[in-house]
């Protein structure tokens, strides 16, 4: 039995060993590849990179965080008549430009949306859920749908309202007035 655990012990870690080169190797060639060819993304990068355009129309004080939608923005400014700075200043405000960001109350995702699932099912209007007819956390996830809801329902609130400043106020925490309002517009309007 001894020799038998002293014959497993030198293998199991020639073993590890070997695993720990192959990884380093492995390591290295897609270091060597990526320095060949600087501009190309794996397909698992991919997967994960947000629309990015060849130029974008938004203020490079943005930080990177919210430029790297800029593609989706500007394809929701487009779309419904906003100006891509407001909709990159509420997802500034609302979720620094994560796409997985999620709130203390249950909004989801780039510009903090509330789902009718989750912590959010809970809050009622007049005996029934508030946000019953809002989409699922599983659809406010994806980046593109986030980003075109959010703009939709801004438009929305911009024609209801009349004005951006209470559109905003809608838009933003029940609690927080008009507080909410005027951070928004202040980096809308600080990022020029």
């Amino acid at each position: 039995m001894a020799r038998t655990q002293q014959a497993i012990f030198p293998c199991l870690i020639v073993g590890v060993l070997a695993v720990i080169f192959l990884t380093g190797l492995a390591s290295n060639v897609n270091v060597a590849q990526a320095a060949e060819n600087p501009g190309a993304v794996s397909s698992a990068d991919a997967a994960k990179q947000p629309d990015l355009p060849a130029s974008c129309s938004l203020p490079a004080s943005y930080p990177d965080a919210i430029l790297n939608w800029c593609g989706l923005i500007e394809t929701n400014s487009k779309k419904y008549g906003l100006d891509g700075r407001l909709i990159a200043a509420v997802m500034l405000e609302e979720s620094g430009g994560n796409p997985d960001a999620y709130s203390a109350s249950g909004a989801v995702g780039l510009m903090q949306i509330m789902p009718r699932d989750g912590l959010a099912a809970d809050f009622m209007c007049n005996d029934r859920p508030c946000f019953s007819k809002r989409p699922t956390i599983a659809e406010l996830s994806d980046p593109a749908y986030n980003i075109s809801y959010g703009s939709r329902m801004l438009a929305g609130l911009i024609q209801k309202y009349g004005n951006v400043r209470d559109a905003l106020k809608a838009y933003g925490p029940i609690n927080y007035g008009y507080k909410y309002a005027d951070t928004v517009l202040s980096i809308f309007e600080n990022n020029t």
